[in-house]
C-alpha cells in the first residue's frame, strides 16, 4: 500500500484509513442506532470496524501482521456480503450470454427511443446534432 512496506497478498483488498473511520463512525451514531434496533432488534458490534482502523494505520507503519489481518477482514466482510448470492439454489447460473441477447430491439421500442432524452444526449455528445439549450442561459426561479 505504501512503498515502506513489504507487500502482502491481496494488499489490494486494503482501503484507505479514513474509510475505516467513516465506517466506525457511521456504525456508532444514533441515526445508525436506531436503525439497527429497527432492523435487526439490537445494535450491532461495530468493533471490527475500529480494529480494521487500527490495523490499516498499524499497516501504513509497516506492520506486516495487522496488514494481514485487515485482508483476512476484509475477506470475511465480503463472503458475508455474497454470501446470499452463493448460497442461492433458485436460480440456474448461466456459463454464457442467451444466443439472442444482442438482437435487435422490437420496432415499437426502437420508435420511442428515438425521441428520448437519451437519445437526443447521446447525439448531442457526438455531435451529430446541435445543443438544444443555450449553455450561457441561466434561469432563476424566485
Amino acid at each position: 500500500m505504501s512503498e515502506n512496506n513489504p507487500e502482502i497478498q491481496d494488499d489490494w483488498l486494503i482501503r484507505k484509513c479514513a474509510v475505516y473511520d467513516e465506517e466506525y463512525k457511521d456504525c456508532t451514531s444514533i441515526r445508525a442506532r436506531l436503525n439497527q434496533l429497527f432492523i435487526f432488534g439490537k445494535t450491532l458490534d461495530c468493533g471490527q470496524w475500529k480494529r480494521d482502523s487500527i490495523n490499516c494505520y498499524k499497516w501504513l507503519e509497516g506492520d506486516v501482521k495487522a496488514g494481514e489481518e485487515l485482508v483476512h477482514s476484509e475477506k470475511q466482510r465480503r463472503k458475508e456480503r455474497l454470501g446470499a448470492h452463493y448460497k442461492n439454489d433458485v436460480w440456474t447460473k448461466r456459463k454464457s450470454p442467451p444466443e439472442n441477447w444482442a438482437s435487435p430491439l422490437p420496432e415499437y421500442i426502437q420508435k420511442e427511443y428515438e425521441n428520448s432524452y437519451l437519445n437526443v444526449k447521446s447525439k448531442e455528445m457526438k455531435g451529430e446534432v446541435p445543443p438544444s439549450f443555450d449553455p450561457h442561459f441561466q434561469c432563476t426561479i424566485l
